[in-house]
């Protein structure tokens, strides 16, 4: 057999893999909601701020940033209102970043579980997604009442849904990475949260990407947030800047990549989880 069948005959078999994997994650659909429903009652039910901590954090963090880049640093923000340019960035990371670390703490939280009853093990930090999904959704229709009062926006419909699909994309890539990496190495438990403070600093949160010098600019955009967050200020604000189509199909293509490879990786350790957690 020749190198090129052999290599099409393992493509082929690592896409009926994943295709089997996902017709048994929507097979057992109603546990996936079951998980949803049960991290959203532990997160909130005994909170006494309830759900309204979906807004807390991010308008703290805009506050923040407002003060400190808007009003002590002066950094421009090309007309549009400094909270609201925070705001939109906030929307993204709020979901990527808490995502990102629940999702990956999630097998290891829930041993008991993997040990005791099958069921798809994706299932888990997925879930962990879909809480996140709620706390962004809470915060997006609070922009939306904002955005017309304090900015001129030219709200297009057609690029959000892509935007979100993006961002949804790359929490679950980066969660089931973690997922598996974690159930191995504990230390990731520790190392990611410290990331992530660190990585809010270095994606365009408070700050636009416009600022960063061109020279840089080709490899600022390998973080994958920087495209989704200037994608979002350009679909809320016609915000637009020499490498915005750049800075997005750049971080389509390294999302797509650690999507895809999460999902490969995952597949891969999902049967030795019970053994090694």
């Amino acid at each position: 057999m020749s190198k090129t069948a052999l290599y099409s005959d393992q493509q082929s078999l690592v896409c009926e893999g994943w295709l089997e994997s996902f017709k048994e994650v929507f097979k057992f659909r109603e546990l996936f909601y079951f998980f949803i429903w049960r991290d959203i009652l532990v997160r909130y039910k005994q909170a006494f701020f309830g759900l309204t901590w979906a807004l807390i954090r991010p308008i703290l963090n805009m506050l923040f940033f407002t003060l400190v880049f808007g009003k002590i640093a002066h950094l421009p923000s090309d007309h549009v209102n400094y909270g609201l340019f925070v705001l939109a960035a906030m929307l993204p990371w709020q979901l990527f970043s808490s995502a990102t670390v629940e999702a990956g703490n999630s097998l290891v939280n829930q041993a008991q579980l993997l040990s005791k009853v099958y069921f798809p093990r994706l299932l888990i930090p997925a879930a962990h997604i879909g809480v996140n999904l709620l706390d962004f959704a809470v915060t997006l229709v609070l922009f939306l009442i904002l955005l017309p009062i304090y900015a001129n926006y030219q709200w297009s419909l057609l690029a959000t849904p892509f935007l979100i699909l993006l961002t949804l994309m790359l929490c679950l890539g980066s969660g089931i990475w973690l997922a598996a990496l974690t159930v191995r190495y504990r230390d990731f438990r520790i190392i990611v949260p410290f990331f992530m403070q660190f990585g809010m600093f270095i994606s365009p949160v408070g700050y636009g990407s416009f600022l960063i010098s061109d020279h840089l600019a080709w490899w600022y955009a390998l973080n994958p947030l920087v495209g989704i967050i200037d994608g979002f200020r350009w679909a809320f604000f016609s915000h637009s800047h020499p490498f915005l189509l750049y800075n997005i199909i750049v971080s389509t293509f390294i999302t797509s990549l650690l999507f895809l490879g999460g999902l490969f990786y995952f597949k891969k350790t999902e049967k030795l989880l019970a053994d090694i957690i």
